[in-house]
């Protein structure tokens, strides 16, 4: 139980059926609704009789109450306390004595639970899993223990690693007004103060069928799957509309930011810069162009960034670039490279300047820019592979505001890039006035500030 790392944006080039009863290139996938609005995807894979059982709702750390951060991923632990019916343990013991096994991951916009079980029990665990949308029980007396977890597990993150206190202070820099700026764990003197009342609040305003998917992958049809969920979640009653998502929006950056972190612990030197650009949620087309423009950027060994600042320059040992584009809101854009022995940061940045003024004003090469769109439509045609992939892209793009014609058409959106959308896509969003830059060193500098 953990705060998830963001997925790949390329879990969205899934060529994948949007309706009941419609198949494309990737798995026959159908959709469906309760009446008390669960929405229901299902994923067939008939090569294993194994499933996997998701369970996502539709709120993440950007949907913290004020002065609450880490409300969201400190229910994600108390949802494992037990209920009336089952008390605590019971849930994990039971999917443990079924040769199962389980986990759960709270995002910026999602918090997902999910177990992955031989097919014959799945009725089981849909019997567990709809039960604590609604009887989740709390007292002081397992809440405030809890609290100490998740405090310890900030420390031993975040508090004693200084590249994720650096990053905090990239995102909360850039993020001046949106609620992306916080921690998805929450800040610390936040989680001391998180008691029974916040969590039972948050899980009454949020875990509501309307607010949830159910997202079935592995060796099952739809008709199975939706039989056994109106026997389980379809016995819980309708809440009315699912709940609205409130959020402060990001007003368009003016000023180019340096963020500079030191640390005696630091190793390996390394600097970073993050942009503010659009998703797939608001940018349409910009998105698409975005992301072939991180891979022509960064993404390996025949990148531009690679080969200018490791292979021609040497005054990088690595160098990279990728987009976070599966984000309800305005998202990232991350440019990063470390430097070789003896380059100074301030160096190797204005190197990067280099290269990203070259992308955004010089047209890809054609094998570069086919090369780069391969690669995404790859990745994405290989991860049809893993059932429990394809369940948590799918409920990535669900829960961030994308529908299943959005997946089913991202193939052909990638296809239609053209090197005219990636220079103009650069030259529109990587502006280092939209941008943080972020400094790692292994101490302070004569003069300079640590954040």
């Amino acid at each position: 139980m953990s705060p998830a790392a963001p997925l790949s944006p390329s879990a969205l080039g899934l060529n994948l059926a949007a309706s009941e009863g419609t198949t494309g290139t990737g798995p026959n996938i159908r959709t469906g609704r309760l009446a008390n609005g669960l929405e229901i995807v299902v994923i067939p894979d008939h090569r294993a009789p194994v499933v996997t059982h998701m369970v996502w709702y539709r709120n993440g750390s950007a949907d913290d109450p004020v002065g609450k951060s880490g409300i969201a991923h400190f229910l994600e632990h108390l949802m494992f306390k037990g209920t009336a019916t089952h008390p605590q343990g019971r849930f994990s013991e039971t999917v443990a004595e079924l040769g199962g096994q389980e986990n759960a991951f709270t995002s910026n916009d999602y918090t997902a639970y999910f177990q992955r079980i031989a097919k014959e029990h799945l009725g089981t665990l849909m019997g567990f899993e709809a039960d604590r949308m609604t009887g989740l029980v709390l007292s002081d007396a397992v809440v405030d223990p809890e609290r100490d977890v998740v405090l310890e597990e900030r420390r031993m993150r975040t508090d004693t690693d200084p590249s994720q206190q650096l990053s905090e202070a990239v995102q909360a820099t850039l993020f001046s007004s949106h609620p992306y700026g916080k921690p998805i764990i929450g800040w610390k003197h936040e989680i001391e103060t998180l008691d029974r009342r916040d969590a039972l609040a948050y899980y009454s305003r949020f875990y509501t069928p309307e607010n949830a998917i159910l997202i079935v992958a592995g060796d099952v049809d739809f008709d199975e799957v939706k039989r056994l969920a109106e026997d389980s979640y379809g016995r819980i009653e309708a809440r009315g509309e699912a709940p609205v998502r409130r959020r402060p929006q990001e007003p368009p950056p003016h000023a180019h930011r340096l963020v500079t972190l030191a640390d005696p612990k630091v190793e390996q030197p390394s600097a970073q810069r993050v942009y503010l650009v659009p998703s797939y949620r608001t940018g349409g087309r910009d998105a698409m162009a975005l992301e072939v423009l991180a891979h022509h950027l960064g993404g390996g060994q025949t990148s531009m960034l690679y080969r200018a600042l490791v292979l021609e320059q040497r005054i990088a040992v690595a160098a990279g670039a990728y987009y976070m584009g599966t984000s309800l809101d305005d998202t990232r854009f991350y440019v990063w490279a470390m430097p070789g022995e003896g380059v100074t940061l301030e160096a190797l940045d204005a190197a990067v300047d280099g290269v990203v003024a070259e992308v955004a004003t010089t047209l890809a090469e054609a094998g570069d820019l086919a090369r780069a769109k391969t690669r995404l439509i790859a990745d994405a045609v290989y991860a049809q592979d893993s059932q429990a992939t394809l369940a948590r892209w799918y409920g990535a793009a669900l829960t961030t505001g994308l529908t299943a014609e959005d997946v089913a058409g991202w193939p052909d959106g990638i296809e239609a890039v053209t090197a005219e959308d990636v220079r103009d896509a650069a030259a529109a969003w990587l502006s280092k006035k939209r941008a943080v830059t972020g400094f790692l060193l292994p101490e302070a500098e004569p003069g300079s500030d640590a954040a």
